[in-house]
């Protein structure tokens, strides 16, 4: 909704329009740049916090989890908050906790308060992300403007990303690993104060209850599988530990479907995916989201322990592959423009794949530019070029009061994809390394973890070609 400007004011409608879309549009990057960073910014410091708060290898793995989890687990309900009780709102109550969290976390002195923390986080994430979406599309009609600033905001959500890297290394060289955290607490607390001056309010007309039960089900379930697949890593696939958080979080997820298909005013009304849009590109964003996730992971890790490089090394390492996603992301409504939204994901998906399937070639004593720069400019600027036709496919055509659920769902699917993803392909990669921690066997387990995902991706193409439709619906 808009502030129209009053008769007596010198200030035209439109210029007052355009200023607050500006202010708008700011807000919303900005906030998407802090939940995606955050996925990615503790990688590099991950060695450092493992020594310092005695963490074992599965704990810094939870590290990642549990704000993914979490992250993806309740965006459906920050979605659903931001239609119902409006997007300013919501906004600010997620970067507020999001900004507390991150606060505990600098400070945590023990490995459950670190995990506590950033669970938080990611709760505060989960409110916070559907709403810079919401903003953007209840800020700029649907149309090639639209089209625009989505791609401005996935580049800068892209480059939240990929400038995690670079921003843990610096800081936990020169000052420490708490600051990856507490780096948060300023810039939240600037844009709290600016977004609760600037934005201007908006919401549906329509009032629901909050399906609390589906929220808990569906973040339960997810955990659950996710702790599941972390369990194989030392137990295998047949273990009780292992198939019971397995089977449990399966048959809590199909719990949950049954109560949205029941429920009045379910968290994720299951109709949304009779748009075939909304489904398949959900389904895509998955699937990339699961192979390209654990990238930042899988390649921090190498550079400090095959390879030997410092965290702020690490760090400047990665850096030509940040800027490749995100010239990726806003290079790609142009391309759309001419392409199709189809066909770009398509091409994305398959650069990607290709830079996975290079990746996969690494060795112990390779150079800089062939073992990570080259194969790391495929894989983002890849990725790039997919995550905005995905998300413009997703949401066109949405009713205005289902423009948040719909937005938080693109989101859960990519998290949750890399949440899941990172958990798998970290089993895979255990399983090659047999226990070895010597450079040549954890560089075959890193090197099998990137054949598999660029697999998957080849599935995903697959996947993309026959589902996704060519053009984009504008009704639902």
């Amino acid at each position: 909704m808009h502030t129209m400007a009053d008769v007596t004011t010198p200030v035209s409608p439109r210029k007052q329009r355009g200023n607050h879309a500006w202010a708008t549009v700011l807000a919303a990057c900005v906030g998407q740049f802090l939940v995606v960073l955050d996925v990615s910014v503790v990688n590099v410091a991950l060695p450092s916090m493992r020594i310092d708060l005695d963490m074992s290898a599965a704990g810094l793995q939870w590290v990642l989890n549990a704000y993914s989890i979490a992250f993806a687990g309740f965006m459906l309900l920050g979605g659903r908050t931001a239609d119902m009780y409006g997007r300013k709102r919501m906004f600010l109550t997620g970067l507020g906790l999001f900004t507390a969290a991150s606060l505990a976390g600098g400070l945590a002195q023990e490995d459950w308060q670190i995990l506590a923390a950033r669970a938080a986080q990611g709760l505060g994430a989960a409110v916070l992300a559907p709403a810079t979406l919401t903003l953007l599309t209840g800020a700029v009609p649907e149309g090639p403007a639209r089209t625009k600033v989505i791609g401005t905001w996935m580049a800068v959500g892209a480059g939240g990303g990929a400038a995690g890297g670079l921003i843990g290394g610096v800081l936990t060289d020169l000052l420490s690993w708490r600051w990856v955290l507490l780096i948060n607490v300023p810039v939240g607390a600037l844009v709290l104060l600016g977004s609760a001056l600037v934005l201007a309010e908006g919401r549906s007309d329509e009032r629901r209850r909050i399906d609390f039960l589906g929220a808990v089900l569906v973040t339960t379930g997810l955990a659950a599988v996710a702790y599941g697949i972390v369990q194989t890593e030392q137990a295998g696939w047949t273990a009780a530990r292992t198939l019971t958080p397995l089977l449990g979080g399966a048959a809590v997820l199909v719990a949950f479907v049954a109560v949205e298909a029941r429920s009045a005013e379910p968290l994720m009304p299951l109709r949304v995916f009779r748009a075939r849009a909304v489904a398949s590109a959900n389904v895509a964003t998955f699937v990339i989201g699961s192979a390209s996730f654990g990238m930042w992971y899988f390649m921090t890790v190498y550079a400090q322990t095959v390879l030997g490089y410092t965290p702020l090394k690490a760090g400047l390492a990665l850096l030509p592959t940040s800027v490749a996603v995100v010239l990726g992301s806003k290079c790609a409504p142009l391309i759309m423009d001419r392409v199709g939204a189809k066909n770009l994901a398509l091409i994305g998906t398959a650069v990607a794949a290709a830079g996975f399937g290079w990746q996969s070639t690494m060795t112990t004593d390779g150079t800089y530019l062939t073992e990570i720069c080259l194969p790391g400019l495929l894989m983002m600027a890849g990725t790039g070029l997919a995550a905005t036709p995905l998300a413009s496919l997703a949401i066109s055509g949405v009713a205005p009061g289902e423009s948040g659920l719909v937005s938080g769902l693109v989101g859960t699917s990519r998290t949750m994809g890399g949440a899941l993803g990172l958990a798998v392909l970290s089993t895979v990669a255990a399983s090659r390394t047999a226990g070895g921690t010597g450079p040549e066997e954890l560089t075959a387990g890193y090197a099998l973890a990137f054949r598999t995902a660029a697999v998957v991706l080849l599935g995903g193409l697959l996947l993309m070609a026959l589902w996704l439709p060519r053009h984009r619906s504008t009704t639902r």
